[in-house]
């Protein structure tokens, strides 16, 4: 029997791009479990997939798809066998939803806010009228915190934080199970960062909806986070609540992530991760990180597996096998 607390499993997930040099595996292979209510954040550097693992879950894909395969359970149902029509109609925006990045920049600059907003309940049948959808984006504004006044106003109208709130409250519309929020604070000042983080702790206390945070701000993510993934040249490399991974992360290369993030209680000298990720077009069949690797001995040489290590904490290094 499915685990109701478990809102979303993946397994072996694998999404790759076809190119003029090949194909690029920009997931591969990637499987982990998410708790229902649980704010789960992923860090990496840029073009580690990310952005690409969220959108391969909402089946959101381009026309140059080489491979696409795995299983996606949600919800105990494998929506992986879903038609794109009942995809669509059933799941993207109604159980899952998306907070693109630039999010600031995603909203139609010629419609006012409050039609954007109001067009999720019209187009899935939760609203009888555009009345009815104005009164629900009323509702929704205010959870996100911003005053109906800015409905009747046009994207420009709006500040950066105003905006980012505005593509929130899209997400948030329909009472979706899980948001996916792709780098939320980038371009935004620290006080409207620190807002919009109390923000989505809020309805992540008040309406039980699970994150997922893809981000570069470590530090930031930390406030929102209870638990951590990590992902290297396109695969997860650690999984972890988020107490154990911030004060003590396993695999190499979470480390030397941790080790380059600044902190006010510990004066430390900063460290950077030497060398470069492997190309996606023909990632080596070793562990993807031991040419960069300080700690790598001669079982590097062949790739490890993604494995348990107790205490609910998943890390894919020789290390820890």
């Amino acid at each position: 029997m499915e685990n109701l607390d478990k809102v979303l499993r993946v397994e072996d997930l694998k999404l790759h791009f076809r190119t003029q040099r090949g194909p690029v595996q920009a997931v591969d292979g990637v499987s982990f479990e998410l708790e229902r209510g649980l704010a789960t954040v992923v860090v990496g550097e840029s073009g580690c997939g990310k952005s690409t693992l969220s959108r391969a879950i909402l089946r959101l894909l381009p026309r140059n798809i080489h491979a696409y395969s795995g299983k996606v359970w949600l919800n105990g149902i494998d929506i992986m066998t879903l038609g794109d029509e009942q995809f669509r109609r059933k799941v993207r925006w109604v159980q899952m939803s998306l907070v693109p990045q630039a999010a600031m920049n995603s909203l139609n600059p010629v419609l006012k806010v409050g039609d954007q907003v109001a067009e999720p309940f019209l187009v899935h049948g939760k609203a009888a009228n555009k009345k009815d959808a104005y009164d629900q984006a009323r509702e929704v504004f205010r959870l996100v915190g911003v005053s109906t006044d800015f409905l009747e106003r046009y994207p420009f109208e709006l500040s950066g934080g105003m905006r980012q709130r505005a593509v929130l409250a899209m997400a948030l519309a329909i009472n979706p199970d899980i948001v996916f929020l792709d780098e939320p604070t980038s371009a935004l000042d620290v006080l409207t960062q620190t807002n919009i983080m109390n923000v989505l702790k809020g309805i992540k206390r008040d309406l039980g909806v699970t994150f997922v945070l893809i981000t570069h701000d470590i530090a930031t993510s930390s406030e929102l986070a209870d638990r951590a993934a990590v992902m290297y040249a396109g695969q997860l490399v650690e999984l972890s609540d988020a107490g154990h991974f911030f004060r003590e992360p396993l695999h190499p290369y979470s480390q030397k992530l941790m080790a380059s993030v600044p902190t006010l209680r510990e004066d430390k000298e900063l460290e950077f991760i030497p060398g470069q990720p492997p190309s996606l077009l023909d990632p080596p069949r070793t562990c993807r990180f031991a040419e960069r690797c300080s700690l790598r001995f001669g079982k590097c040489d062949e790739e490890p597996p993604f494995k348990d290590v107790g205490g609910d904490r998943w890390v894919k290094c020789w290390l820890h096998v």
